[in-house]
């Protein structure tokens, strides 16, 4: 009798390890957990992994430039197509700190500057800096773009340029295309106005020095607001563009996200390179250093046409003035340089642009921008920003310099700014990882056991008999 007691008290309570496993399956409790402790856990606030990984990032990030050098400036000023010829990498190993941090309204916000440093790695790029590379004269096609409708002033400035020999097209270094050189023709305008600074350099002053003062939500009240800014130089919003929604300061700077992400979310972010926020989407699963993650990309219709996007019409300056897809005129952020912004060589732009240049092979392996992050902890895996720096050229009457060039967007240089996960945060990782994948499993676990406990009871039915019937028991009634 106790034997048969045991075994459906074993049967039983092998159906309650089972219903009970099934149960947190269908629940994700311990998934729940697991997002919850993350949650607390990476806030900006002094003393955690989060606050020192995003004050002093602990992997390598490196600045590489690819350069398109023009090989036939005579034919182009006659109307020909330009041909270029990418050279690089120049690489550079950057250093970024925050720095001036200091916590405000209950430490939910953080102020901060980002200092980046730049230095050289010859060991990494094709050549010194330097090595001489043709491309436009963006200093004297900003300022003939300026005075263009003023004839006088045209004549005076065009004059100036033949007496000094300058013209359309400039040969510097590396160095001086990236960093900065004394330019002659700002230089005479600088006697003038002193406001005009009499150099130039593509990231000129960029260089142990810092965009403007950040506030950034700290997370501490909602897991969703990790590393979101608040203001960029004391603006909630920006001034450059036509519409209220192409102005709006949207997402983090790029550099932190928030934990707990899942692919169908959009993720935004805010560049000064650009001067807008742009947004990416999941693109992919990947695993990096055997840690998982999700690529985000940039879809096209980030830098799309108002036909293909209509909430772009207020990047296209002057109002309605729109070049086309894949292109961003940042002219009104860029001291009025005629500068474009675009993915390298064209990427995901209109083909025209492509095609009106020689030497343009869009590669999305090569050119894409994008962001691998662990979904559980939001932490950047491995991120390669990449943004190709463009003049707009166009013939101008009271300017001989110009020709008879045709009207086209140059590329000029190209940049991709990339980090991959350091081995001591991927060993934080793994554990992280591991510790995850564990609990998750809990309940199939459970299941396990429970189909496993299940089996061996169903065996032990099978086995067991239940006390056959005596003798008498047995014997047939006697009828009288």
């Amino acid at each position: 009798m106790f034997k048969a007691c045991f075994v459906l008290a074993y049967g039983f309570c092998s159906c309650l390890i089972l219903i009970l496993g099934i149960a947190l399956a269908l629940s994700g409790v311990f998934s729940k957990i697991v997002e919850r402790v993350v949650e607390k856990e990476i806030v900006l606030r002094n003393g955690t992994d989060a606050f020192d990984a995003w004050e002093d990032p602990p992997a390598p990030i490196y600045m590489q430039f690819y350069f398109f050098n023009l090989t036939n400036p005579l034919e182009m000023l006659d109307g020909d197509k330009p041909a270029v010829e990418e050279i690089g990498p120049y690489t550079y190993r950057e250093y970024r700190f925050m720095e001036e941090v200091s916590f405000q309204d209950n430490d939910t916000k953080v102020t901060s500057v980002n200092t980046k440093t730049y230095m050289f790695q010859p060991d990494m790029s094709r050549g010194p800096e330097s090595e001489l590379i043709r491309t436009v004269n963006i200093p004297a096609m900003t300022v003939m773009e300026k005075f263009k409708n003023d004839p006088f002033i045209a004549n005076l400035i065009s004059s100036y340029m033949k007496h000094e020999d300058e013209g359309m097209f400039t040969t510097r270094t590396v160095g001086e295309h990236l960093w900065g050189y004394e330019d002659a023709l700002l230089k005479a305008i600088h006697a003038f106005k002193p406001d005009v600074d009499p150099n130039f350099g593509l990231f000129y002053q960029n260089n142990a020095t810092n965009d403007g003062q950040y506030v950034f939500f700290t997370g501490q009240q909602n897991y969703m607001d990790f590393a979101r800014v608040d203001t960029w130089n004391n603006q909630s919003s920006l001034n450059w563009w036509t519409t209220d929604e192409c102005n709006m300061i949207n997402g983090t700077d790029g550099a932190s996200f928030h934990p707990v992400l899942s692919k169908d979310e959009i993720l935004y972010m805010f560049s000064s390179d650009l001067c807008r926020s742009i947004y990416a989407i999941f693109d992919t699963d990947v695993t990096v250093k055997g840690i998982p993650g999700y690529r985000f990309t940039p879809p096209s219709e980030v830098f799309a046409n108002v036909s293909i996007n209509p909430s772009n019409a207020g990047f296209c300056v002057p109002a309605d003035n729109c070049l086309g897809s894949g292109v961003l005129n940042v002219k009104p952020c860029k001291k009025e340089a005629p500068i474009i912004m675009s993915s390298p060589h064209f990427y995901q732009a209109d083909e025209k642009f492509v095609e009106a240049v020689f030497g343009m092979k869009p590669r999305k392996e090569h050119h894409q921008t994008f962001i691998d992050l662990n979904p559980l902890t939001g932490i950047v895996l491995q991120a390669a920003k990449r943004l190709q720096i463009n003049v707009y050229i166009e013939k101008i009457d009271t300017f001989s310099q110009t020709g008879n060039v045709r009207t086209v967007i140059l590329p000029v240089v190209y940049l991709n700014e990339s980090v991959i996960v350091d081995d001591s945060s991927v060993a934080k990782l793994n554990a992280v990882v591991v510790e995850q994948y564990v609990l998750v499993n809990i309940p199939f676990i459970l299941i396990g056991i429970g189909i496993l406990l299940g089996g061996v009871f169903m065996l032990m039915m099978c086995r067991h008999k239940l006390p056959e019937s005596t003798p008498a028991e047995r014997q047939p009634l006697l009828t009288s």
